[in-house]
């Protein structure tokens, strides 16, 4: 009887997880992709835009995409982990407080921020620089006014911990002192 316990248990745990994964990739799909890479290549499109021809530039360009693109897989992961999703509709269970989130409290936005900023390097069209500025405004204001006030009431005084010891959106240097 107890092991059928267990076993039950352990397959609605397995099933969870393989849901949160669903849900996350989805999300991770429609939002990140579509905001970081959708638009800034239709706007590529629409204006003709070509590759830079000096190989630093679309090195370090290709370097923060990159960056950008493994960093919102990478967050993804560690909200699957968490037993949810970055979507405010399927939340985790926890806070979310290791990997990239013990360095900066926002590394989602900032590697879709990274992935629309190296398009603009690589792509040397200021257009593109400019729709990267209005997200990071967009983004500030969604975590200033909506998200930080709902984490605060979910997760009520782990919330103000994980703010009082990781920046929002600028990283400390020195992030061994942090646990």
């Amino acid at each position: 009887m107890a092991a059928s316990i267990a076993s039950r248990s352990t397959m609605w745990a397995a099933m969870s997880m393989a849901s949160n994964a669903i849900k996350t990739g989805l999300f991770t799909l429609f939002v990140p992709a579509v905001v970081g890479v959708g638009i800034p290549q239709a706007m590529l499109v629409g204006d003709r835009v070509g590759v830079s021809g000096l190989i630093v530039v679309r090195f370090v360009g290709g370097l923060l995409f990159l960056m950008g693109v493994v960093g919102d897989f990478w967050c993804a992961a560690l909200f699957v982990r968490a037993q949810g999703t970055p979507a405010p509709i399927f939340p985790t269970t926890s806070t979310v407080v290791s990997g990239t989130y013990r360095v900066n409290r926002n590394p989602m936005y900032c590697a879709v921020l990274a992935a629309v900023f190296g398009q603009a390097i690589i792509y040397e069209y200021w257009v593109l620089a400019v729709y990267g500025a209005a997200l990071a405004v967009g983004f500030h204001l969604f975590v200033v006014l909506y998200e930080e006030r709902a984490l605060r009431a979910r997760f009520d005084g782990e919330y103000e911990e994980f703010c009082r010891r990781v920046p929002r959106w600028i990283p400390r240097l020195n992030i061994s002192t942090r646990r």
